[in-house]
């Protein structure tokens, strides 16, 4: 019964790992759901329907540093200049506590979540090759409950939450999840 039973769970984990699903493990850095014709991307502002400052630069200008980062693509602002353009609109920034420090009652770790609207077009032809209304981007941040440093740390923390965003959208409108 135990050797009938193991080759059942290793019959399960194999054809669960074997790729034929259709989603698995891939080299970081490639980008094979683009069509090839696309080598330029246009990366313009994205929109900011939030009540945040500022968020709209810092998501776009990470986003563009992604792209250079970690794709062969060319990335430009002009969207007549790109072989694909990539829109999107910032549509609701939420930062709630997540844990508190015991003794102050301060909140150490803020869970934040970004949901953005974002479409690739491919200029030749109009076809979209990626759209979604509903990219939510969400991460836990730990923050300083000392209040001096608190207030110097808004913008390091915008940074790594625009980096963190940028590294998901690129690998999300590259590899077509």
């Amino acid at each position: 019964m135990k050797k009938n039973f193991g080759r059942m769970t290793a019959a399960l984990l194999a054809a669960t790992f074997s790729g034929g699903s259709g989603c698995g493990y891939h080299v970081a850095g490639r980008s094979d759901a683009l069509p090839p014709a696309v080598h330029v991307i246009a990366v313009p502002a994205l929109e900011n329907a939030t009540t945040s400052y500022r968020i709209e630069q810092k998501l776009t200008s990470a986003t563009v540093h992604e792209f250079l980062a970690r794709t062969p693509y060319k990335v430009v602002s002009n969207p007549a200049a790109g072989d694909a353009v990539l829109r999107g609109k910032v549509v609701s920034l939420e930062a709630l506590p997540l844990l508190f420090d015991t003794t102050s009652g301060r909140a150490t770790t803020m869970l934040v979540t970004v949901k953005c609207e974002v479409t690739l077009t491919q200029t030749s032809t109009e076809k979209v090759l990626y759209h979604t209304d509903n990219f939510v981007f969400r991460s836990e941040y730990e923050i300083s409950t000392d209040v001096k440093s608190f207030f110097g740390e808004q913008d390091p923390a915008l940074d790594r939450l625009a980096k963190d965003f940028a590294q998901r959208l690129v690998a999300a409108v590259t590899e077509n999840f």
